[in-house]
């Protein structure tokens, strides 16, 4: 493995925790109510669109790290409707 993409790697691994302290933060208080859902449904589209991009280069560091970020955004966006309290 290279240095270039062990780079790609360990950046991926960070970029899959951005929003695991929103989901760990928002399943422990049970609230919603200070969430954005429109960040998260734009995100989850970006993410969707990031991972058709990283198959059509046959890209693993692309499609893994946009797959695990998906899954975050669609389960906050399942918290939020499950959790909001507005």
């Amino acid at each position: 493995m290279s240095g270039v993409e062990i780079l790609g790697y360990a950046a991926g691994a960070i970029t899959c925790l951005t929003f695991l302290p929103q989901v760990i933060k928002t399943y422990k208080s049970k609230s919603a109510k200070d969430v954005s859902l429109m960040m998260f449904v734009i995100a989850a589209v970006n993410e969707a669109m990031w991972i058709v991009y990283g198959a059509l280069l046959n890209n693993w560091v692309i499609i893994l790290t946009n797959a695990v970020v998906l899954s975050f955004s669609l389960i906050m966006i399942g918290l939020k409707f499950r959790y909001n309290h507005d």
